[in-house]
């Protein structure tokens, strides 16, 4: 039972794998059929537009359908260059249509499967690739998130596949479990290790979507908002909605990814302007949803006064990006009176785009926009985006090790009789975010003997192992995770009982037992230092807690 978790494997997909199932517990297969998924529809001029088969055409050639609200047949195309509402991602077909997205709820975590269809030239065709009934698609991704913890993971597929199908079901980057051989084997098949892409560009406002009407339709951008006839094209509440306050937890799960986009985790901020129009409901950050989704909701031009040369090259960038979304985007979406639903965010009443409500003036979107670009000043109130792994009974976790004893037992040998061992036990649930299966905590105990005082006493706290002892800091092995650290004997990494190398633990709500023989000697004094550990497959790597578990047992001769 001394173990650390989830280092089965150095193949990067297994490893991440391994890391995820620790923090949110066993991860379902991605899937994005069924009863819980959506289909990701297309707007043009507040009409739905499908591609099927025209009757009316020798042939029933592939063509694009409109239909208004009602269902009506508006008109047919043969090409769509511009509709309602283009993506905002970036390097996926703006306009595209008959995408899907799964999602998987369990207690507090939550996964999203996006299937996403896209092509080369990032535009819309007549071929059958664009149906809803054709499985193929481009991109697989999903993310996982637990709404209490914070804590949120990227997957992707690989990049050197163009096509899936969402007729399969896709496995977890670990498989189901340590032992689940093919399941691994499928996975490193099938998901890209090398973190390609930076996801907590876009996905940085604390919650596992964003909100935009590309892919929350109904929620954004309708004079009638929900109300309104035309939210029936969109998802509904299918995606989970919620404001993010800006000092919540967020914290991206796995070491290779972290080690990749190191630079952009430890540099983002969010920030929150006290008494701007768009604070009431949004924490922005100086990554995308400060940069690219802000402009986007507000129609307006990013902007950094005064400008260095690599700002301004930052700068073009951001705003090439901003005009190919705009030029892909239909006339009527940006109309004067009830058809306009871009810009799709004002102030004080955010997606509620009923007559009349006043946007954003010039002074705020340059307050704002020079918070997104990291040169404002202390109006900005500047904040670390994300925030630091809990030690273990720390920083939101409130979860602590109990009932501690230390009894001395009989252990039959073939050769002495009977030896004497001194049993070390305690209780503890790793309840932090409510995931029954969470494995990401260990213990390490390390203990020092000396000879029974002949005056009885409790010892010194300078008796007892020190803190560096007790983290390894000095470790040397002796066999396996057991070893000397300082003048100190450890035991690093101490599962609860019964956990076994490489297995998954049973779900559970109650504390588990911990516990620890050790060979005990007549005539001296056994004391513990017990040190809680959080692996936190993150840039932190290991976070111990500094909260003081120690404990001493004397071992009488003839007792």
């Amino acid at each position: 039972m001394l173990w650390a978790p989830a280092t089965a494997s150095a193949d990067p997909v297994t490893k991440f794998g391994d890391e995820a199932r620790s923090v949110f517990g066993p991860m379902p297969d991605g899937a994005c059929t069924g009863p819980n998924s959506r289909q990701v529809g297309l707007e043009v001029d507040g009409n739905v537009v499908k591609l099927e088969p025209n009757p009316s055409k020798a042939g029933a050639p592939l063509e694009f359908a409109h239909r208004d609200v009602e269902g009506h047949l508006v008109k047919w195309t043969t090409a769509i260059e511009r509709c309602d509402k283009p993506s905002l991602a970036g390097d996926v077909t703006f306009c595209a249509m008959n995408s899907r997205v799964g999602k998987v709820t369990r207690n507090n975590v939550q996964w999203l499967f996006l299937c996403r269809k896209s092509s080369e030239s990032l535009e819309l065709e007549t071929d059958s690739y664009w149906t809803a009934t054709d499985p193929r698609f481009s991109r697989y991704s999903a993310i996982g998130f637990n709404n209490v913890t914070g804590e949120i993971a990227f997957l992707d597929g690989r990049k050197d596949r163009s096509v899936f199908d969402w007729t399969e079901r896709f496995p977890p980057p670990g498989g189901a479990s340590y032992g689940d051989s093919a399941g691994r084997r499928a996975a490193v098949e099938l998901y890209d290790g090398g973190a390609k892409v930076d996801c907590v560009l876009c996905h940085d406002n604390k919650k596992p979507t964003v909100v935009d009407p590309h892919m929350q339709q109904a929620r954004v951008g309708y004079f009638g908002g929900r109300h309104d006839p035309r939210a029936a094209f969109g998802m509904g509440n299918f995606l989970p909605g919620g404001i993010a306050r800006p000092d919540a937890p967020f914290r991206v799960i796995g070491s290779g990814y972290s080690a990749a986009h190191a630079s952009t985790l430890l540099d983002a901020r969010s920030f929150l302007i006290d008494g701007h129009p768009c604070s009431g409901c949004h924490s922005l950050t100086t990554l995308e949803s400060g940069r690219r989704f802000a402009a986007d909701a507000t129609g307006k031009t990013p902007v950094i006064p005064n400008a260095t040369v690599m700002q301004n090259a930052a700068l073009f960038a951001q705003k090439g990006a901003l005009g190919l979304v705009q030029n892909h985007r239909t006339k009527w979406a940006s109309a004067s009176g009830a058809g306009r639903i871009s810009p799709w965010m004002t102030p004080e009443h955010g997606g509620s785009l009923w007559k009349g409500v006043r946007v954003l003036n010039d002074d705020d979107w340059l307050r704002l926009s020079r918070c997104a670009w990291g040169v404002g000043g202390s109006e900005c109130g500047y904040r670390p985006l994300f925030t630091q792994c809990p030690p273990p009974g720390e920083g939101g976790d409130t979860f602590v090790p109990t009932d501690f004893s230390a009894d001395v037992h009989f252990y039959p040998t073939a050769t002495q009789g009977a030896q004497k061992i001194l049993r070390l036990s305690w209780k503890y649930l790793n309840g932090y975010g409510d995931v029954p299966a969470r494995d990401d905590v260990r213990f390490n105990v390390a203990f020092k003997t000396s000879d029974v005082p002949l005056v009885r006493g409790p010892p010194t706290r300078q008796e007892y192992p020190t803190i560096d002892e007790a983290k390894g800091t000095s470790f040397v092995a002796a066999a396996g995770g057991i070893g000397r650290s300082g003048s100190a004997t450890l035991l690093k990494h101490v599962s609860f009982a019964g956990h076994k190398k490489w297995t998954g633990p049973v779900p559970s709500n109650m504390a588990r037992l911990y516990s620890v023989d050790v060979p005990a000697a007549c005539g001296k004094r056994y004391l513990f230092r017990i040190v809680p550990e959080r692996f936190c497959f993150d840039n932190s790597g290991i976070r111990f807690s500094e909260a003081e578990y120690l404990l001493y047992r004397d071992i009488d001769c003839g007792r």
